[in-house]
C-alpha cells in the first residue's frame, strides 16, 4: 500500500532523494578508493564537487516533500514519521560530504599495508547505506517488506565495527608515531561513522513501519 495516494509527483521526489542517497554512498566508496591511489588527487577533487551537488539536490528534494506534506491532509503522526525519515536520510548525505572533506583537508598518510582495510571499510559502509535505501523504499510502498532489508543494515554495520576494531589494533601495534596512529584511527572511525548512522536510522524505520502496518 502506497503512503501517498493522490500524486505521483511526491513519490518522484522521494525516489530521487533515495537515488541520491544511494549514489552518494557509491561516490564516497569510489572517492576513498581514488584517494588511496597516489596519482588520483584530481579525480578525488572532482568527486568531492559531485558530492556537494548531491547534498544541494537532496536538500531541495527534502524541502519539496516537506511543503507537500504540510499542504496535504496526511495524518500528523504519519507526517512526522516521514519528515524524520527524510531528515535522517539527508543526514547520511551530509555525513558522506563531511568524510570526503576530512580526507581532502587533512590528507591522512595511509600505509600501503593498510589500504585494503580502508577499502573494505568503505565497501561495508556503502552496503549498509544501500540496504537502508532499499528498506526506505519499502516503507513507502510495502511496509511489511522493510525488515527484508534492515537486517542487512545491521549485518554490514557490525562487520564494519569488527573490522575497525581489528584495524585499530593493527595501527597501534606499529612503530608509527603516536600522532600518525591517532590520525589513522580517526579516519577509520570516520568511515564507520556513516554505517553507524545508517543503523540508527534503521532502528527508527522499524518503528515507523510497525506504525504503518497497524
Amino acid at each position: 500500500m502506497h503512503l501517498f495516494k493522490r500524486t505521483r509527483e511526491v513519490e518522484g521526489w522521494i525516489d530521487e532523494l533515495l537515488n541520491t542517497v544511494s549514489e552518494s554512498a557509491l561516490l564516497v566508496r569510489e572517492s576513498i578508493f581514488l584517494y588511496l591511489q597516489s596519482d588520483a588527487s584530481e579525480r578525488f577533487r572532482q568527486r568531492l564537487e559531485e558530492m556537494t551537488s548531491y547534498e544541494t539536490r537532496a536538500n531541495e528534494l527534502r524541502r519539496e516533500v516537506e511543503q507537500y506534506l504540510y499542504r496535504e491532509t496526511l495524518i500528523p503522526d504519519a507526517r512526522r514519521d516521514v519528515l524524520q525519515l527524510l531528515e535522517a536520510l539527508n543526514d547520511i548525505i551530509d555525513r558522506h560530504t563531511s568524510v570526503l572533506w576530512y580526507f581532502a583537508i587533512e590528507k591522512p598518510d595511509i600505509p600501503d599495508a593498510m589500504k585494503d582495510d580502508y577499502r573494505e571499510l568503505s565497501e561495508m559502509t556503502a552496503e549498509a547505506v544501500e540496504s537502508l535505501v532499499l528498506a526506505s523504499r519499502a516503507y513507502f510502498r510495502d511496509p511489511e517488506a522493510v525488515n527484508d532489508h534492515l537486517h542487512k543494515v545491521r549485518y554490514y554495520e557490525s562487520q564494519a565495527d569488527e573490522r575497525v576494531r581489528q584495524l585499530r589494533q593493527r595501527i597501534f601495534d606499529t612503530d608509527l608515531g603516536l600522532a600518525n596512529k591517532i590520525h589513522l584511527r580517526f579516519f577509520a572511525e570516520r568511515i564507520v561513522w556513516i554505517s553507524d548512522l545508517a543503523e540508527d536510522i534503521a532502528d527508527q524505520l522499524i518503528i515507523f513501519s510497525i506504525k504503518r502496518s497497524v
